[in-house]
């Protein structure tokens, strides 16, 4: 066992201490997690999507267990940029912790007005996810992140928040689509792509034959969906060999973490497991250490990309 692991990454021209960092949706908007984990020892806290104005989200039920895993339909409720730049990310800031701004809108005027608000904000906003994920009003009920021309218009709009941008993908778009859309999202302006969001998904009651989910179908996630984006991830990498990765689904142990680095993330998020143990991410910090040290890995960055496929 050796004494001294370092677990720096870089994520494009983003340095991180370690690659553990919040999910977008799955930590809330500010510091809800510094009650049991120090957001400073973390890679960075990725707050839940803000939009450009205040937004309800869907009717309840919003949050359904499954096995191994959940469905959700929350529906990107939050109080606008504006207002979470007034109320929430001073906390942040308190707390010592590198803030991942996601953003995301209706239109591609959205996400250009959501980007210009964060032009200012302190250094300790890192970087700036663009959640195209989500429905795009432009295109009916697809998604922006479904279309590698809107994938790269979205991104292309969003240069004002002058901070590096990382692209939300969809992984519903299928494994052959991906990679082209992940370049879309490069061309666009994108240093970075996170690999993914939540798959498609649908829950009925046996009993009465309705959707459990207030707003029907959802998203699913947790350790469920691992194997399908540890496919995403790889599939990328493969086709996008330089592009920065982060990965995300179903991660709950530090071989988790392990095993998307391996397959090419430079980093990753902890989402759904957070609802089970919100101390996970610190803990994750320290098991990865444990991890990397017991197998004698000195480096974090050395296993990025290493699987034998």
């Amino acid at each position: 066992m050796i004494s001294v692991v370092r677990l720096e990454t870089v994520v494009g021209s983003v340095r991180l201490p370690n690659p553990i960092m919040t999910a977008a949706g799955t930590a809330g908007h500010g510091a809800e997690l510094g009650a049991y984990v120090d957001l400073s020892s973390i890679g960075a806290v990725v707050v839940k999507s803000l939009s450009p104005f205040p937004w309800d989200g869907n009717p309840p039920v919003r949050v359904h267990g499954t096995a191994s895993g959940m469905i959700n339909a929350v529906g990107l409720q939050g109080p606008g940029i504006e207002v979470w730049l007034e109320t929430e990310l001073p906390e942040l800031l308190e707390a010592g912790a590198r803030v991942v701004a996601s953003i995301w809108g209706r239109s591609v005027d959205d996400y250009r007005r959501a980007a210009d608000l964060l032009a200012d904000v302190p250094k300790a906003v890192i970087a700036v996810e663009v959640n195209i994920s989500c429905p795009n009003t432009e295109a009916g009920n697809a998604m922006f992140a479904h279309s590698p021309t809107m994938t790269a218009e979205v991104l292309a709009a969003t240069e004002g928040c002058r901070r590096p941008r990382w692209a939300k993908l969809s992984p519903n778009v299928g494994t052959a689509a991906l990679p082209e859309i992940a370049i879309a999202a490069h061309e666009g302006g994108a240093e970075a792509v996170t690999l993914v969001n939540t798959y498609f998904g649908l829950v009925v009651d046996p009993r009465t034959g309705e959707a459990v989910l207030g707003n029907g179908g959802g998203g699913v996630s947790g350790p469920a969906i691992k194997p399908l984006a540890v496919r995403a991830v790889a599939d990328v990498r493969a086709a996008c060999p330089e592009l920065p990765i982060v990965g995300v689904g179903g991660i709950s142990c530090a071989a988790d973490v392990v095993e998307y680095a391996r397959v090419g993330a430079n980093a990753v998020q902890i989402g759904t497991a957070t609802f089970a143990d919100p101390r996970i991410v610190g803990r994750l910090v320290t098991d990865l250490r444990r991890w990397c040290a017991k197998q004698k890995v000195e480096r974090f960055a050395d296993l990025i990309a290493t699987a034998a496929i």
